[in-house]
Formats: structure tokens, C-alpha cells, sequence
């Protein structure tokens, strides 16, 4: 694992705006010793009432300062203004979701006896101080969607964030703090994979929740489980969008440039791979293709690198024997980290491009000729996040969502996500459940009370 450099680097020309000190041994002793004080004094100590009131207020001030912290995102990672301003809604609703509904989530579970007198319950508890590790496509609500219930819960946290999102690390941290969290409860930390590391082997933390690449999922999970530790990943996804009828192909487009152009192509569980009935492929494609490239040159990639990497994996799908067609207004080369928006076309299964995460606004378009062909194309993937199903036959949407070897499936919509619905994956996408009732549950100690009268 290599040292980290925590910087905000604007994708939009390349400029290093500022730069951040990375965290030094004292500092990761300070932090661990900070969340242990807090979890053994304030988590023990308060309601989760009392807990949700605070972050009720962490909402409020989110809210009130949300065309601040959508700018910070913007020099960040480069996405466009008004998707920022919806994340950082989005970010607010989530922790007014666990502020509203945390006394009822963690109540009390009565058990019915099948012998015996007295009487038993489960009560929830927190399990203590964890490490989240967050990546940069969505600064705001990845943090947000592991702090909000974990916090309200009575978790302390360490919160590592991606090396290019430090200003909005910052500003998350201060939000926390001035809405009444005490010193420990979260700690933001600059800090290199290799201290990541050795926090998670620490006896103090009981758990640490990462979402990132697979490659980082994997080093996590290792040392988690070398440690045992309780792990919650949420990884990579190559979703399939699944087209087989329609009664409207102009919106079905739209919702599919939608599925997979928001962020500029940078979301775990964006559609990438469309698999389309034959009898609509060439109509889809071509205006597919068309409204694709209307949405070229709007926002950069988060990153040259990430610029590059995908680049190169356009370029090596193309040597395999696809077609990329996208538009020609923008340069690879040029200052920044823009990419042409397109689709790649004949993707065979010997092409690289066929089992990757293309991660960047190009997509895969395959055609199928039965129900049968587009379930199995769409579960021959390493990945199993999430998924879309555009059909006008309500059984069959039915019977395909029963097949999909994935996490959630989305029935002839796109961006339906809501603070309420969990969000995670199977197979190489993960595990655990973030969002909803279940996040809540993931970082709990569910005691036993059994009291025999």
C-alpha cells in the first residue's frame, strides 16, 4: 500500500488549488485514543434520543450551508453544480432520516417465549469505535450513509476519506462538531492505507466499513478478518440495463443516458452494460449513441488518472474488436480530465472491456435475442450491485428480478434511490447494507435479555 497525498486538485484544468498535511503517527494515536474516550463517556451516557437530536442538527446545518459544500465538491471532483447541490440535499435528508426514525429503528424487540416463564428481548447496542474509508464520486453521501446511523447508534468514528476530497473531509467534520457531537465522536483523519492498516488491527476499533474498488475491498476484508472485525463493503458494479419492450423509446434513452451518465459515469451502480432485444437494438443504439454524445465535454472525470485509465480501457476494448463511437469534441490530451462520452459496440466475451468496470460516461451496448439471453448475459459479471429492467410486461419484469444475481433491481425507472431503500451488492460488489432501516443494523450489538420469573 503506497503513502497517500491529500490534495484538491481542480479536474477542470489540473491545478493544485491546495494542499493537505497527511496524518503522522501521533495524530492516528490521537484519533484512536479520542473515539475510545468518546464511545466509553458520551455513547454510554446518552439516549439515542439525545443522539438524534444532534443529528438532526448536523441535517439542518447541511441544508443551510449547501451552495458551500456543493463548491467544494465541484473544485474536487469536477461533477456539475447541480448535481453537487443534489448530493449535498441528498446528504441532508440521510441524516434527517436517522434523526427522525433512530428511536424506533433501535427500540426494543420482544421475543415470544416458545417455553418457560419470564420474558426475553433483544436490546441494541452500540459495539464501538469504527474506521469508515470513503471514496471520492460522492464525498458527501458515502460519509453520510455510514455516519448518520452509526452516529445515531452510538458508534464512534474515525472517518479516512479519499486523498482528493480533503477540503470536503474537513467541512464535514466541522458540521459534526458544531452541531454538538463531542471531541471523538468523529474524527476526521488524513491517513495513509498503511495507518489504515494498523487502526483496523487495533483492539479499540470493532469495525470499519469501506466503500471503494475491489482491489481496496480486498486488503480491507483481509485485515479485518485477520483482526476479526465486522466489515461492510460496498464495491465496484458493472449494472446491467435490461431493455426488452417498450412503449416510449424516447424516454427509454433518456433514462438510459440518465443510468449512465450521471456524475460523469463515476457511480458504482450506473448502468453499464445495456442489453437490448434485437428487434430494438439498432433503433436504441442509434439514438443511444446520439444522446450520449450530447452529454460529452459537460463536467471532467474526477482525475487525469481516472481520465487516463479509462482511456485505456477504451483504447484495449477497441483492439479486441469493438467499435467506439463517441463525440469528437473533446481532446484525451487537452488540460483537464474530460473524456468523449460514446458507446462501444460488439464486446465479445474474449474482449477485456466484457467483464470490467468501465468507469467514466462510455457504454457497453449488447443485443440479445430472448428473456432467457438477457438474464444470462446480465448475471456473467463479477459484480452484482444493482440493475435496471425496462419492459412494458409486468410479469416478466418480475420473473427477470427474481434472476438477477445482484443487490437491487429498478423496474422501468432510474435514479429512484431514496434515504429509505438499502443500498449494497452480492458477489465481487460486496456485502452488508447501507441506507434504510438495515444500515443501522450492520454495526450493532443485538443483547440478549432473557429474565426467568
Amino acid at each position: 500500500m503506497s503513502t497517500s497525498q491529500y490534495a484538491v486538485t481542480d479536474p477542470h484544468d489540473g491545478n493544485v488549488v491546495e494542499t493537505y498535511p497527511t496524518a503522522d503517527a501521533s495524530d492516528v494515536s490521537r484519533a484512536l485514543d479520542a473515539v475510545s474516550s468518546a464511545y466509553k463517556s458520551w455513547s454510554r451516557t446518552t439516549s439515542v434520543a439525545d443522539r438524534a437530536a444532534l443529528m438532526k442538527r448536523a441535517s439542518e446545518l447541511f441544508s443551510e450551508r449547501t451552495d458551500e459544500l456543493a463548491a467544494i465538491i465541484e473544485r474536487e471532483m469536477g461533477k456539475p453544480t447541480a448535481e453537487c447541490v443534489e448530493e449535498v440535499e441528498f446528504s441532508a435528508a440521510i441524516l434527517g432520516y436517522y434523526a427522525d426514525n433512530g428511536t424506533e429503528f433501535l427500540k426494543d424487540e420482544p421475543i415470544d417465549l416458545l417455553d418457560g416463564e419470564g420474558s426475553a428481548l433483544i436490546r441494541r447496542f452500540p459495539i464501538g469505535p469504527l474506521l469508515g474509508i470513503m471514496p471520492w464520486n460522492f464525498p458527501y453521501y458515502q460519509v453520510a450513509r455510514f455516519a448518520g446511523p452509526n452516529l445515531v447508534a452510538g458508534n464512534t468514528i474515525i472517518l479516512k476519506h479519499a486523498p482528493q476530497c480533503p477540503e470536503s473531509a474537513a467541512a464535514i467534520a466541522q458540521i459534526f462538531s458544531e452541531a454538538g457531537f463531542p471531541e471523538g465522536a468523529y474524527v476526521n483523519l488524513n491517513a495513509t492505507n498503511e495507518q489504515c492498516a494498523d487502526i483496523i488491527a487495533d483492539p479499540r476499533i470493532q469495525g470499519v466499513s469501506l466503500t471503494g474498488s475491489e482491489r481496496a475491498g480486498s486488503a480491507v476484508a483481509e485485515i479485518a478478518g485477520r483482526n476479526l472485525k465486522k466489515v461492510v463493503l460496498e464495491l465496484g458494479g458493472s449494472d446491467p440495463f435490461i431493455l426488452l419492450s417498450t412503449d416510449d423509446m424516447d424516454a427509454t434513452v433518456q433514462a438510459a443516458v440518465e443510468a449512465r451518465a450521471y456524475n460523469t459515469g463515476q457511480a458504482c451502480n450506473a448502468g453499464k452494460r445495456f442489453i437490448v432485444a434485437d428487434g430494438l437494438y439498432d433503433e436504441f443504439v442509434t439514438a443511444f449513441t446520439e444522446k450520449m454524445k450530447e452529454t460529452s465535454g459537460a463536467s471532467p472525470l474526477s482525475s487525469v488518472a481516472a481520465r487516463d485509465n479509462l482511456a485505456s480501457q477504451v483504447d484495449e476494448a477497441v483492439s479486441g474488436g469493438a467499435t467506439f463511437v463517441g463525440s469528437e469534441n473533446d481532446d484525451v490530451d487537452a488540460n483537464g480530465a474530460y473524456y468523449p462520452a460514446g458507446v462501444l459496440t460488439g464486446v465479445t466475451k474474449d474482449n477485456p472491456a466484457y467483464y470490467q468496470e468501465l468507469f467514466g460516461p462510455v457504454a457497453m451496448v449488447f443485443k440479445v435475442g430472448s428473456e432467457e439471453e438477457a438474464v444470462e448475459l446480465a448475471n456473467d459479471t463479477p459484480f452484482g450491485l444493482g440493475s435496471y429492467v425496462f419492459t412494458t410486461d409486468s410479469e416478466q419484469a418480475e420473473r427477470i428480478a427474481n434472476q438477477l444475481e445482484v443487490g437491487m433491481v429498478f423496474v422501468n425507472g432510474v435514479g429512484a434511490d431514496g434515504v429509505e431503500l438499502p443500498f449494497g451488492g452480492v458477489k465481487r460488489s460486496g456485502f452488508g447494507r447501507e441506507l434504510g432501516r438495515y444500515a443501522i443494523e450492520e454495526f450493532l450489538n443485538k443483547k440478549l435479555i432473557r429474565v426467568i420469573e
